[in-house]
């Protein structure tokens, strides 16, 4: 099956390709992007265990030298103290300026690799080994790098683009299904904010059928990625058209908070915060009726129509944390219908009320 490749020009210009088989051949692959020498795998201890090896060996036999870092797996090992001891690894190592890190396993190790590239030695380079849905559609590709804070999530980062992205896409086969379901939450984003067309698309399967149609999947996954890269190419520092990216997160991540970060994934999360937002939305005119009962239904063909404990206006607090909010204004993302979004700015007070509201009517 032949690779897909798209190109993403931003503050670097790098490929994205997508398609099986692709880890173990990485090594030729990055050879073509770095002039290092020496490279360090940053990876967590479950990815480790299925693809760590392979991923070394076929680095090692293009010449480079190698060292890897393994921490524990889950959004919980996102946080400074694992960033902190990175930056430590990379010095015991003697990594240069010149070398390369490679970021190997699902969001969280992108992310954190990504940050720590920013800011090792002010800047090293870093390669995109995602392994996970969620991060070959979402979190891989646009150059966002993150660690969470007790305050929130994602609240300190830094805009660092890879020098390249290779979608294994193999490397779903292993993903049990909860966490395949996880990254469909991002999928089905990519649908609702930009594509009516992949949105009916998702329609069609179930998390079953989709698993087994690997040319289909391949393809959503190229979709939401060539989505991504225009968003991203329009508006790479997130002052404009990239909030849309966020569709559901304002919500989700105060989500994600609340349970502490272990009693439910990001894409459900996100999941619910879209299914909150799209409902608010309509019942105040913002979106076409009948945006919500389909998005619903589309969210309940993957397993993500699910309920949540705290209440909008209970999540609320937590939303002032939130990057899209600009003093006593924040900007909301709404699906004014199916892939169709906007961003709309309103005072922090209404935003509270419209949460309160629609939660008093539940």
């Amino acid at each position: 099956m032949a690779l897909k490749k798209i190109t993403v020009t931003a503050s670097g210009i790098y490929d994205v390709l997508i398609g099986g088989g692709l880890l173990r051949f990485c090594g030729g692959y990055v050879k073509n992007v770095t002039n290092a020498e020496k490279l360090a795998v940053i990876t967590d201890d479950t990815v480790d265990k299925l693809y760590g090896d392979i991923v070394v060996s076929a680095l090692e036999s293009e010449g480079f030298s190698v060292c890897k870092f393994v921490f524990p797996h889950g959004e919980q090992s996102k946080s400074t103290d694992t960033l902190v001891k990175i930056w430590n690894f990379l010095c015991e190592n003697n990594i240069s300026r010149s070398d390369c890190l490679v970021a190997l396993g699902g969001g969280v190790v992108g992310d954190i690799t990504g940050f720590a590239s920013a800011t090792y030695l002010r800047g090293i380079d870093f390669i995109q080994l995602p392994t996970t849905l969620l991060a070959q559609v979402d979190s891989s590709v646009g150059g966002k790098t993150a660690v969470d804070l007790e305050g929130g999530k994602n609240l300190v980062g830094a805009f660092k683009q890879p020098k390249l992205v290779l979608c294994d896409t193999d490397t779903l086969d292993t993903l049990s299904d909860e966490f395949f379901i996880d990254g469909m939450g991002e999928v089905i984003k990519y649908g609702m904010i930009k594509s009516e067309a992949l949105f009916s698309e998702l329609e069609q399967y179930t998390v079953e059928s989709l698993r087994k149609s690997k040319n289909a999947l391949d393809d959503i996954i190229a979709q939401c990625v060539t989505i991504k890269r225009d968003v991203v190419e329009a508006d790479e520092f997130d002052t404009g058209e990239r909030m849309l990216l966020n569709f559901g997160h304002t919500l989700g991540h105060s989500i994600e908070q609340y349970y502490n970060y272990t009693g439910i994934t990001h894409g459900k999360a996100v999941s619910v915060g879209m299914k909150m937002i799209t409902s608010v939305a309509e019942k105040n005119g913002i979106a076409e009726p009948g945006t919500y009962a389909r998005l619903k239904n589309c969210l309940d063909y993957y397993g993500l129509d699910i309920e949540v404990e705290p209440s909008m206006a209970q999540l609320a607090g937590a939303c002032l944390n939130d990057k899209k909010r600009f003093g006593e204004s924040i900007n909301i993302i709404v699906c004014c219908d199916i892939g169709a979004s906007m961003i709309k700015k309103m005072p922090v007070e209404a935003f509270f009320a419209m949460l309160s509201e629609a939660s008093d009517t539940h």
